[in-house]
């Protein structure tokens, strides 16, 4: 198997030779069948998304919504603006801090949960791999995402070092 110790330097810089290409081809081909999962809810994918956490959660602060979602509040303002007029949620102004919105399921939005149970198995089968493959795959993923994060932060404080130094 190829890595990029061994790839020839002629070859490191193909786009075949990058696992983000990779990932984000995956996406893509992902949000497709979303998008077509998702047209009978009226939902994006990014909606679906928020709508998951709510599900699970309740009523949250956007400020916690965005970090579990790894999304900055200028993306999913308009999110949550669009799901509160469709009638799926309802966002509320903290009576302790005027600055903290929180975001709760409306009734039409928990009832939208029920018809939305069918989508991760139509996911899953569109996927064409054994439930098994899919929960190694999303292992191996979270544990990329972590070592990413990691890295990333690792690259801030050397920046910063080199800054002040």
């Amino acid at each position: 198997m190829e890595t990029v110790d061994t790839v020839p330097a002629e070859d490191v810089l193909r786009l075949d030779h990058q696992i983000c290409f990779s990932l984000h081809a995956a996406a893509r081909a992902f949000n497709g069948v979303y998008r077509t999962a998702l047209k009978e809810l009226g939902l994006t994918y990014p909606q679906y998304l928020v709508l998951l956490v709510l599900w699970e959660h309740g009523e949250l602060p956007v400020k916690r919504i965005g970090e579990r979602l790894r999304l900055d509040s200028g993306t999913l303002s308009p999110l949550l603006k669009r799901l509160e007029a469709a009638g799926y949620v309802e966002r509320r102004r903290s009576a302790r801090d005027e600055r903290s919105v929180t975001v709760r399921p409306t009734a039409e939005g928990a009832a939208l949960r029920e018809r939305a149970v069918d989508v991760p198995r139509r996911i899953a089968a569109a996927t064409g791999m054994e439930p098994a493959e899919v929960m190694e795959l999303r292992a191996g993923l979270d544990r990329l995402t972590d070592a990413l994060d990691a890295a990333e932060l690792g690259l801030a404080a050397r920046e910063c070092a080199t800054e002040d130094g």
